[in-house]
Order: structure tokens, then C-alpha cells, then sequence
């Protein structure tokens, strides 16, 4: 892991840079996809899984045998953890619930914002290396929560066509009973535009590999909506003299295992203490099972070492990290200097791990930049604000002058005379 110390200004863009891919290389590959699932519908679902997976599906649907197939097979202790995160995440997003408002604005004139669930949504739940059933957690309960009325997911399959059973007992534990059988691109797809078997939804939320998110990015310019751009998942840990390198290297490598285009930087104010970070990384990283994929990704992180505590600061900002963590004297301080970040962690005994299972905080965040002006998901991305007015004769009277003056300026005489004639009419 390179380290850099005190890098100018202009340096910033280059380290704040994320791993390279280039996805035209497969952007042909996901439209054909995308463009196949949406004409065949569940021929393509199940010609795809075959092709791409390698797997015979008999039923796109998981059946109700399959669920009590899993919830039988969940150990004692994974279902103990699953009820501790539910409560938590629960209580988080519950407290979240937006209220009506209503205005009157002048007399006569009431206006009402009015928070409206979305009410058939897609949830994306990645298979592949590291079944994610915490992210159904992280989506299905907000989207509970929210009083979504259809909570539709998808999901990959392992080679004997079984999805994994946390997967399962964490859908049904949500209250999600429609789950189906298909990943990648053509998942997207599938709820996108609907098929025989798998509803169309109005916005789809979830994680996923290049394929994942390329479909995504594709059917939000057309006809869907999705939670946020993604990318690959990221970590930046902010350091100095009272954290410990041990933990922070920990936290590095809690993020790198990800895949291997994951990204991990430490931000912290000496050389000696990055180098401490580096050897701690070498060391815990020879006791991981996914060492591999660990390895790749630190080909994409870094040390950065600032004399100031302003510039630690501002690096942080430029960056905008999806996971950031503060070990530093007064990080609550430091916070609240930070403008760009998805999720923040306060202090030595802040892991990005707990926010990525179980303190409450939502886990599907922005990365590769995208918190300068996207949030990660909570209860208001299931939800949309609808507007409601209402005008007496006294209301449109008083503002009568106003519309018609600011019509007649646009030159949009049609708008003035819907106002004029409720004057004219005694």
C-alpha cells in the first residue's frame, strides 16, 4: 500500500480516484440482456440462468417449501442476530417516518405535502461470492416500514438452483413472500419491465456487480426508478495519535474483502503511524479466507499522510466517502466539518461492520463519489412527497392579481383566463 504524504492540492483528484473499469465492454452485453428479458419474459429468465449460471431452474418463484426449507436449516444463532438487527434497523427507520405538512400560505390558500409509500418496489439482493441476506434487512424493513404494499425480490441461485436459506428466512422475517429466482442484469430486467411471472415495480434498490449496475443506469433512463448510482464499495478510516493501527487496519480489510475492486484509504498525520497501518494490514490479511480478492483491492488503496488537521479534513470532503470512519480526539468536531460521506463511524469502537449489519443505520450507501449529492437509502427513498391545494373564492380572489399579472408575462394567456373566469363568475 503506497503511502503519500502531504500531497498538493492538485494531487487530490488522483488519490481521490477509484479503480478503473471499463464498462464498454459490457454495456452491449447488458442492453442485449435487458432488451431480450423485456421481449421473452420468463423464456429469457430461465434461457439466461441456464446460459450465464449454469442452472436448470424448474420455477422461477420460490415456493412456500423452499421457505420452511430455509427457516428449518438457519442456525439458532444466525436467527438470534437477524432479531437483534431487525430491532435496531426497525427503530432507526421507523423514527424516520415523515409527517403531513399543511400550510395555509395566505387566507384562503391551504397547501398540503403529503408523504405517499411507492407501492410496488424491487429489492436486488446479490448472490455470487457473499450471499448478502443483511441487505434485506437493510431494504425490505424501510420498505415495510414505509408501507410499501408489494416488496418484490430477486436473487441469484447457487448451481443446484436453491437460493441461499438466510436469504429466505430474512425475506419472510421482513414480511416478503414474492421471491424469485434470477440475477444479474436480467433480474433488473425482469422487475423493470415485468414477465410472466415477476411483477413490474416502480423503483428498484440493491447492490450488485458492473452487469447489476449497468442494467440499472439503463432502465432508469427509460422507465424505473432506482435507489442511487453505484459502484464498488469503499472505506475511508481519518487517524491520528489516538487511534489504533490495529483496528484501522481491520477496518481497511473489512472493506477490501468485498471484491477485488474495493477500495480502502487511511487519512492520518504521520508517516510512522501509515506504516504501522501497513504492516497490520500484511499481517491480518494472511488470516483471511478471501485473501485473494483482499489483495486485488489493495492495489487500489492508499495511505494519506497530512500535517494538519484542515487538510485531513478537506481530503475527506474531496473524497466523499461511502463509509467513513473518525478515530480521532473530538471526532464528534471533526463530523461536523465533514459535508461529503454516506455513513460516518465516531471513535476507536465504531466499525463500519456494525453499520453494515446491525446498529441501525442503513448499509446501502452511495460510493465513487456520488455523496456530494446523492443519501443513501431510508425510509424517504420508499416513499414520494405528493402536493395537495385547495383555494377559496376568497383565496383565488387574492391572488388573482398575482397569477394572471405572471401569465400574462409568459405569454400564456390560457393560464390567466383559468384564473379570470372564477373572478368573473358571480
Amino acid at each position: 500500500m503506497n503511502i503519500y504524504q502531504n500531497p498538493e492540492s492538485q494531487a487530490w483528484a488522483a488519490l481521490c480516484r477509484r479503480a478503473e473499469q471499463d464498462n464498454s465492454l459490457i454495456a452491449e452485453r447488458v442492453e442485449a440482456i435487458v432488451e431480450r428479458v423485456a421481449k421473452e419474459g420468463d423464456a429469457a429468465l430461465f434461457a439466461l440462468a441456464e446460459q450465464i449460471d449454469g442452472v436448470r431452474l424448474d420455477s422461477l418463484a420460490v415456493s412456500e417449501q423452499e421457505f420452511l426449507d430455509a427457516e428449518a436449516s438457519v442456525s439458532d444463532e444466525v436467527k438470534a442476530a437477524i432479531e437483534n438487527a431487525i430491532r435496531n434497523i426497525e427503530a432507526f427507520h421507523r423514527a424516520q417516518l415523515p409527517s403531513e405538512v399543511r400550510v395555509e400560505t395566505q387566507p384562503g390558500v391551504v397547501c398540503v405535502q403529503r408523504p405517499v409509500p411507492i407501492s410496488r418496489v424491487g429489492l436486488y439482493i446479490p448472490g455470487g461470492t457473499a450471499p448478502l441476506f443483511s441487505t434485506v434487512l437493510m431494504l425490505a424493513l424501510p420498505a415495510k416500514i414505509a408501507g410499501c404494499e408489494d416488496i418484490i425480490l430477486c436473487t441469484p441461485t447457487n448451481k443446484q438452483g436453491r437460493v441461499a436459506a438466510e436469504v429466505l428466512y430474512a425475506a419472510r422475517r421482513c414480511g416478503v413472500t414474492k421471491v424469485f429466482k434470477a440475477g444479474g442484469a436480467q433480474a433488473v430486467a425482469a422487475m423493470a419491465y415485468g414477465t410472466e411471472s415477476v411483477p413490474k415495480v416502480y423503483k428498484i434498490f440493491g447492490p450488485g456487480n458492473r452487469y447489476v449496475t449497468l442494467a440499472k443506469q439503463l432502465v432508469a433512463g427509460r422507465n424505473t426508478s432506482i435507489d442511487m448510482p453505484a459502484g464498488p464499495s469503499e472505506v475511508m478510516v481519518m487517524a491520528d495519535g489516538s487511534a489504533d493501527a490495529e483496528f484501522v487496519a481491520a477496518d481497511m480489510l473489512s472493506q477490501a474483502e468485498h471484491g477485488r475492486d474495493s477500495q480502502a484509504i487511511v487519512v492520518c498525520d504521520s508517516v510512522a503511524f501509515a506504516e504501522r497501518v501497513t504492516e497490520a494490514v500484511e499481517r491480518q490479511m494472511a488470516e483471511l479466507s478471501r485473501a485473494d480478492y483482499v489483495a486485488e483491492s489493495l492495489k487500489n488503496s492508499r495511505a494519506v499522510v497530512f500535517d494538519s488537521r484542515e487538510q485531513m479534513i478537506a481530503f475527506a470532503n474531496e473524497y466523499a466517502a461511502e463509509h467513513l470512519i473518525i478515530s480521532m480526539e473530538d471526532a464528534w468536531g471533526v463530523a461536523a466539518k465533514i459535508t461529503a460521506a454516506g455513513s460516518i463511524f465516531i471513535g476507536n469502537y465504531s466499525p463500519e461492520s456494525a453499520g453494515d449489519y446491525a446498529s441501525g443505520t442503513n448499509h446501502t450507501l452511495p460510493t465513487s463519489g456520488w455523496a456530494h449529492s446523492c443519501s443513501g437509502v431510508n425510509i424517504d427513498s420508499f416513499m414520494r412527497k405528493m402536493t395537495i391545494q385547495e383555494l377559496s373564492r376568497d383565496g383565488i380572489e387574492s391572488l388573482a392579481q398575482t397569477i394572471v399579472a405572471m401569465a400574462e408575462a409568459e405569454g400564456l394567456e390560457a393560464h390567466a383566463n383559468a384564473v379570470k373566469v372564477r373572478i368573473e363568475k358571480r
